[in-house]
């Protein structure tokens, strides 16, 4: 490529446009194979969806946690992914996802600052499943101390709102348990005063929590590597346009603050990460079929997550994958009204697994096994809803579980209830009927089906959808409760319910590539220079959902991948690297 000839204000060896965990996964691992890598991001603040995510990677055979409790397989776990995927089975991409996730993790681990924990509970979602295993797949990134970014941290997208309490995140189930508890054990109480202490100080001094956790901590641990290897980020630049040299694309037009366009050249290769298309109400008026508008939805990725990537590969011929049977990640979500009078977004992530807890659709009725996993559950809402105007439904608790465990982004005793109630986000009835009518519920079916689910929670079951039967099920349920953790009777007025609607934690429709990342043209031939990560792109799990982490393990895993790939071709046309060249149109 001639960058004079072009034009190009700039040429690097790679692009990468997005700041994720796919796109800076791909980042770090081409500039630690000599290449000159930029990153680039649409927003002023870096890290993606993967900074407002629990931050767990599902990883078979990963050499964290592969031993417990047994030995994992790459034969059990293509036996669990033909399960799950069905007819979408993708043998070259599994196979390569199946090869290249440990090496991924290994990489990572030893030549990074990214630390990975294993979580020796965590089950896959359906381990019941031919080659299911009822630990070991998900990992996550490991806490860190914001300090560790300098003047960086100002930069890294915070945690998602509604899902932090006065602004902490949190690590893991053992940790919000502490909080559940602490008006129940001595032990909880310590933890807890000592972590309001210690985020009191940190609010103080910087403003924002600087110990880091989950998706947040993940986000950082990469940034810190890439800002180590002196990867150049720019903010508030979007990709608008690819750039071709015959067949290839040589490079990217980027978007500036100042309203200017730089041309950025790309010798080996342009990697769009730029986080599906969650935001795009137009995309999900296309594919998302409970969203006939594209605005029947609430997704709590960052609101620049509008399918660019998608658009710029489809620009130069790539192929979106339309066909899966979920083209999101669904989840159940409630509107919160914030102080400011924005509308947040609460992804119900952990109430649903709590004994006492169910969900009724509009005609009073349950439709699913409540403590199964939140697509599971979003798959379940949305052919309840099938016949009607909306898809919606409603959590329901009695006053003894609501001040035990909370409901949604209401908080359990010894916070109140009182501004949720005076907002509208919690709806109170002193009794079932009375409840059912402010909902706009059948109330006489609520009625009924309460009282059917009661006669088996009295004793810890569950007689409609044997909710408790799955091990993950369990996990998220309450273990102190018996004989089961995921069930107890709705009994005890007054009664509570929280509204919620559809939405998402990703998007699964996405760029067609092969087994080595490329973005693949209509004719399934490989695009030369285009690489394709993370949400944007397609699925590798055939639009199912078998575990905690299945966006960011393969995110992490293809972006690995290109930039293998890229060097590879690199090296076999014998091309200089490690260089920064500079040319003015």
């Amino acid at each position: 490529m001639n960058a004079k000839e072009q034009g190009f204000d700039q040429v690097v060896d790679v692009v990468v446009v997005g700041t994720g965990a796919g796109g800076m996964a791909a980042a770090v691992k081409a500039r630690k194979l000599g290449l000159d890598v930029l990153l680039l991001e649409k927003e002023p603040l870096y890290g993606g969806t993967t900074a407002r995510s629990g931050g767990v990677l599902w990883v078979p055979n990963n050499p964290i946690s592969t031993a417990r409790p047994e030995p994992d397989s790459l034969e059990d776990a293509r036996t669990y992914l033909r399960c799950e995927c069905g007819a979408f089975y993708d043998e070259e991409r599994v196979e390569a996802f199946l090869a290249n996730g440990p090496r991924m993790v290994d990489f990572f681990v030893k030549e990074t600052k990214v630390q990975l924990i294993p979580l020796p509970e965590y089950p896959d979602y359906h381990a019941e499943s031919p080659g299911g295993r009822i630990a070991g797949r998900s990992i996550m990134a490991a806490p860190m101390d914001g300090r560790e970014l300098g003047t960086h941290i100002k930069q890294l997208r915070p945690p998602l709102k509604e899902i932090t309490f006065v602004g902490m995140m949190f690590n893991s189930s053992a940790e919000v348990g502490h909080f559940f508890n602490v008006t129940r054990s001595l032990t909880s109480a310590v933890y807890v005063a000592r972590r309001l202490v210690t985020h009191a100080f940190e609010m103080l001094f910087h403003g924002r929590a600087m110990r880091l956790t989950n998706g947040n901590a993940l986000a950082a641990r990469l940034a810190r590597t890439a800002f180590d290897l002196g990867i150049p980020l720019w903010l508030d630049s979007p990709a608008k346009a690819l750039v071709r040299d015959g067949e290839r694309v040589t490079g990217v037009v980027v978007g500036r603050k100042d309203g200017g366009m730089v041309r950025v050249g790309a010798r080996r290769g342009v990697v769009l990460a730029a986080g599906g298309f969650p935001q795009d109400t137009e995309r999900r008026k296309q594919l998302f079929p409970h969203a006939p508008s594209g605005r029947e939805h609430l997704s709590p990725a960052p609101p620049g997550n509008t399918g660019d990537g998608l658009r710029l590969a489809e620009s130069v011929g790539g192929r979106v994958v339309t066909d899966l049977p979920n083209a999101g990640a669904w989840i159940p979500v409630s509107r919160v009204k914030r102080a400011n009078g924005e509308m947040g977004v609460f992804p119900h992530l952990i109430d649903r697994y709590k004994p006492g807890i169910i969900a009724v659709n509009r005609r009073g009725q349950r439709f699913a096994n409540e403590s199964d996993s939140y697509h599971d559950v979003g798959m379940a809402m949305q052919k309840s809803c099938a016949e009607e105007t909306e898809v919606a439904a409603w959590l329901i608790a009695d006053h003894r579980t609501i001040r035990r465990y909370g409901l949604g982004f209401a908080k359990p005793f010894p916070l109140p209830l009182g501004p949720h109630l005076r907002s509208g986000y919690l709806l109170r009835g002193a009794t079932l009927q009375d409840l059912a009518a402010q909902a706009g519920i059948d109330g006489e079916q609520l009625q009924k089906t309460i009282a059917e689910y009661n006669q088996g929670a009295v004793d810890g079951k569950d007689l409609q959808f044997r909710r408790g039967w799955r091990v993950y099920n369990r996990f998220l349920g309450d273990k102190t409760h018996q004989p089961n953790p995921c069930v107890a009777p709705v009994a005890q007025g007054p009664f509570y319910a929280v509204r919620v609607v559809m939405g998402d934690l990703g998007t699964f429709a996405g760029i067609r590539t092969n087994g080595r990342a490329q973005v693949l043209d209509g004719q399934g031939q490989p695009i030369p220079g285009l690489f394709a990560a993370g949400n944007d792109n397609a699925s590798v799990m055939g639009g199912g959902y078998p575990g905690g982490g299945i966006t960011l393990g393969p995110a992490m895993t293809f972006g690995f991948v290109a930039a293998e790939t890229m060097a590879e071709e690199a090296a076999a046309v014998d091309a200089p690297l490690g260089r920064l060249a500079e040319t003015t149109a």
